[in-house]
């Protein structure tokens, strides 16, 4: 299969603070002929060190014994706090074992003594369940980068929320100002996604890779918050290293994908499949379902996936990410009928059903 590339939107993190992001940008970024994701650059200096070091952390993570991944499950939470590996079906309906992912609640982002969301959703332990980390003494500086990163998403994701203020203002009557920026920055719902794409299983001789397993890394889908933070994968040939985390955390980083084709696609709103990169010293927003109620559909979510690297190009080569789901209260309304923990069960029923 054939797939377009893409330059998506750039905009400049200070043009962001100083408000001069012309409205026309993000209608071009999120709006209804759209990509959905807009790329912003200019981060603080400190951000190449924090990616490089949290996508390791994720190496050695994905690397533990089987006993200390267990410790870090909540299936009261439906494994959507702390380490999750084997829970979730593709889209072919095989059991995804090709990646494991560390979930984390933000609400440290509101109060660093929160570990949760708060409100009385005992339906909801996804959110409610305080955050799982790992063992004092296992993978030390963990749980500070982790959240010195989320905290930085978040900041940058209020400020891209704050020009999509400035958008819907003058786009949809009766629009509350500032309403995205006090969802996201206020949040005790926002989680994050820690993701280790294990080295892809060696081929048997003969076999060939079907394309529709390549593409189900991370099968088509929506996100259902409001703005999606996403930095550039990292690729680690572990194949070559002896991950030993005493000897340090930051790992070699290959230049880029062993596989052209792997990474993340969009399908664009006339149904084509677009490949989009993301930059290594920045940061990608992309659009949600929330988002988009929201703002009674003038920005647009938009529907994407992975697609994983062949192991023939690939062999022993590790994919890691993080994606920061911004999302709001529960109680917070996302429309006139609807606050976002009626919202959440509805896409919850709706994803059981698919």
């Amino acid at each position: 299969m054939i797939y377009q590339g893409a330059n998506p939107v750039l905009v400049c993190l200070d043009d962001l603070k100083s408000g001069n992001v012309d409205p026309k940008i993000l209608e071009e970024a999120f709006g209804p002929e759209s990509l959905g994701i807009i790329v912003v650059s200019g981060l603080p200096e400190k951000f190449m060190g924090l990616r490089r070091r949290l996508l390791s952390f994720a190496s050695h993570l994905g690397n533990l014994s089987q006993a200390e991944l267990e410790a870090l499950e909540c299936p009261g939470a439906k494994y959507l706090v702390g380490w999750s590996c084997g829970k979730e079906k593709l889209s072919n309906d095989k059991v995804d074992i090709l990646k494991g992912s560390y979930f984390a609640n933000c609400a440290f982002y509101k109060d660093p003594k929160l570990d949760s969301a708060t409100g009385d959703y005992p339906d909801l332990p996804e959110y409610t369940k305080g955050n799982i980390w790992p063992r004092e003494g296992l993978l030390v500086g963990f749980r500070e980068t982790f959240e010195e990163f989320c905290v930085m998403v978040i900041d940058t994701a209020g400020l891209v929320a704050r020009a999509c203020d400035k958008y819907a203002l003058e786009h949809i009557s009766g629009y509350q100002e500032g309403y995205l920026e006090h969802v996201v920055k206020t949040s005790t719902s926002t989680k994050a996604r820690l993701l280790h794409y294990f080295p892809p299983p060696t081929l048997e001789t003969g076999s060939v890779e079907a394309e529709e397993d390549l593409d189900n890394w991370c099968g088509t889908h929506l996100d259902h918050g409001c703005l999606t933070g996403l930095t550039s994968a990292m690729y680690v040939d572990e194949g070559s290293l002896t991950l030993d985390i005493s000897k340090g955390i930051d790992l070699p980083e290959l230049e880029s994908a062993p596989d052209p084709d792997s990474g993340l696609y969009i399908r664009d709103r006339k149904g084509g499949v677009t490949k989009v990169g993301i930059p290594r010293d920045c940061l990608a927003f992309q659009t949600g379902e929330a988002l988009e109620v929201i703002t009674e559909g003038k920005l647009k979510a938009v529907p994407h996936f992975v697609r994983g690297c062949r192991a023939s190009k690939a062999a022993g080569v590790s994919r890691n990410t993080i994606a920061v789901f911004t999302q709001p209260n529960l109680w917070e309304k996302i429309d006139k009928d609807r606050d976002f923990a009626a919202f959440a069960r509805e896409i919850v029923a709706k994803n059981t059903e698919g």
